[in-house]
């Protein structure tokens, strides 16, 4: 392998778009509607649920694409907080989503994919699937960048289509709840509850991947233009997309059935269209969820890279192949995302790590602040659209998630410092390693 100063291919817009959907359109979606209609009874709240989340994350990628304008090196998070705060900084975040934020999440999707599969065809294995798949996604993006991207935007586009086509089914064949979407004076009430709350943890998780393209912002092609519209376009896709999911949902299956259950699509499938053209929902899933493990595939590993090529107890994971391609780094992603799928002890880890992922963030956007006080002469091709208030409405809506994170799931906050403190102990040891020699 060749260590290369430049990638040989380049992502393009369309490439980026493709990567930030796929990220984002995965199991959440899919799943927790059944657990939020439990606490939260109004059509109109349930929606705003989805609105609100989708705010958030648009507005957190407006914010980002200023500073993925400014700052345009792989590495997302890290890289901003590297250069913003500290080194450490940087590399905590870095080692959290390195070992968690990519692996633990892939092998999620790649699981719910095997069991969506098997509900369709008993016969098969869901475990042996899932792993197939994701050493079948990780030999294709290893072996030739081009025929990766161009796998991952032919994927997206049939998962954007399919679910528009599923949309437009549910609006035209369902047959209508007697549940109200217009707001009413008790509906203000449920969302400012706190049934609202842990609702919009889990709508954060569904919108997670936003930032994707980020991750890998050195191999875009004309990163100061194409970043910054990568992140906003592909946000709104979702942001649209999840809105119109949801009323479907909704709209057409009674929230009896839908409460504290995990099929959601495939229940929503029955009730538009019968149960059995119902079941092959678990085969359209499956179908969709194959374009996120591959852009979990594709974009983790740069993260790793980019961190090898700053830390030298690292550095053997920075090397490329003669494509450009971080195919250590990937096999290491690989290899924990199969040690989750084998295990299933991930969803605890998710847990956990929900919390410091969504820290890390907030420090990236509040970042924003911090590098125009600090370097207001740094040239910035693009601006945060209307700043400052994306970047503050971000801040106040994740902070107040945050806060109730903490509160509500202290055990699962405290094993996420407690993850932080340990990458810190890592990267102290690599220091003093570093000036030993």
């Amino acid at each position: 392998m060749t260590q290369l100063a430049t990638p040989v291919y380049r992502i393009g817009l369309y490439t980026g778009i493709a990567i930030v959907v796929a990220n984002m359109v995965g199991t959440g979606v899919f799943t927790s509607l059944g657990f939020q209609v439990i606490g939260i009874q109004s059509g109109f709240a349930l929606l705003m649920l989805w609105a609100v989340g989708g705010l958030i994350a648009l507005c957190g990628a407006l914010s980002y694409g200023e500073l993925a304008a400014a700052l345009p090196r792989s590495g997302g998070e890290y890289h901003y907080l590297s250069y913003i705060y500290h080194p450490i900084v940087g590399f905590l975040s870095g080692w959290v989503s390195a070992t968690v934020g990519f692996a633990a999440p892939t092998a999620l999707a790649a699981i719910a994919l095997g069991k969506y599969a098997v509900s369709v065809w008993p016969g098969l294995n869901a475990q042996v699937l899932s792993i197939l798949v994701v050493a079948a996604l990780t030999l294709i993006h290893a072996t030739n960048s081009r025929a990766g991207s161009r796998f991952q935007v032919v994927i997206t586009l049939v998962k954007v289509i399919l679910l528009v086509a599923f949309i437009g089914a549910g609006l035209v064949w369902a047959t209508p709840q007697s549940l109200t979407f217009t707001p009413q004076r008790v509906d203000w009430q449920q969302i400012i509850s706190p049934a609202f709350a842990v609702s919009l943890v889990y709508v954060s998780y569904a919108y997670s991947g936003w930032n994707a393209a980020v991750y890998l912002a050195g191999e875009v092609e004309q990163p100061q233009r194409n970043l910054p519209r990568i992140l906003v376009s592909g946000t709104a896709v979702v942001l649209l997309l999840y809105v119109g999911l949801n009323f479907v949902f909704l709209y057409a299956t009674p929230l009896s059935k839908l409460a504290g259950q995990v099929e959601i699509g495939y229940l929503a499938a029955i009730q538009i269209f019968g149960f059995a053209v119902g079941r092959l929902m678990g085969a359209v899933i499956a179908v969709l969820l194959i374009s996120t493990v591959s852009s979990m595939v594709f974009a983790g590993p740069r993260i790793v890279q980019v961190m090898g090529e700053d830390l030298p107890a690292l550095r053997s994971l920075a090397v490329v192949s003669r494509q450009g391609i971080p195919v250590r780094a990937m096999l290491l992603q690989a290899f924990l995302t199969l040690f989750f799928i084998v295990t299933s002890t991930f969803e605890d880890v998710l847990l956990y790590a929900g919390f410091v992922l969504s820290l890390f963030t907030f420090l990236t956007v509040l970042g924003l602040f911090v590098l125009r006080w600090r370097q207001p002469h740094l040239p910035r091709p693009y601006r945060t659209w209307a700043y400052p208030v994306p970047p503050l409405l971000f801040l106040a809506l994740s902070g107040w998630t945050l806060v109730f994170i903490l509160r509500d799931k202290p055990l699962e906050s405290f094993l996420g410092l407690l993850t932080v403190l340990l990458g810190a102990g890592i990267y102290k040891l690599g220091s003093r390693q570093v000036s030993k020699e």
